[in-house]
C-alpha cells in the first residue's frame, strides 16, 4: 500500500500561498516559513504531517501528495481549510 510523508503550510489566501512559495523557492527554509505563517498546528513542527496513506487526508491534498513530484513545493492547493503549500518528503508505492 502506498504511503507518503509530507509537510505543509496552511494559509487563508491563494495570494499569500504564492508569496510564501516564492520565498521558499528563493532559498528560505520551508520549516521556518511554516513556523511563522502556517495556520495549522503542524506549523510548530515545521509543517511536518508524518506518514499517512491514501484517504487519510482530504481529497485535494491526497491527489497532490500521491501524484506530485517528491521534494518540490507544490500548490497552493485549495481545500475546505484554506490554501496549502505541500512538500512531499517521501513516498513509497
Amino acid at each position: 500500500m502506498a504511503k507518503a510523508s509530507a509537510r505543509h503550510i496552511l494559509v487563508s489566501t491563494e495570494e499569500e500561498g504564492n508569496t510564501l512559495k516564492n520565498r521558499i523557492e528563493g532559498g528560505e527554509d520551508f520549516a521556518e516559513v511554516a513556523k511563522q505563517h502556517s495556520k495549522c498546528p503542524s506549523g510548530q513542527k515545521g509543517g511536518a504531517l508524518g506518514e499517512f496513506g491514501p484517504g487519510q487526508m482530504v481529497k485535494e491534498f491526497d491527489d497532490v501528495v500521491f501524484s506530485g513530484e517528491v521534494g518540490k513545493v507544490l500548490g497552493p492547493v485549495k481545500t475546505q481549510f484554506g490554501y496549502h503549500l505541500i512538500e512531499i518528503t517521501n513516498r513509497t508505492e
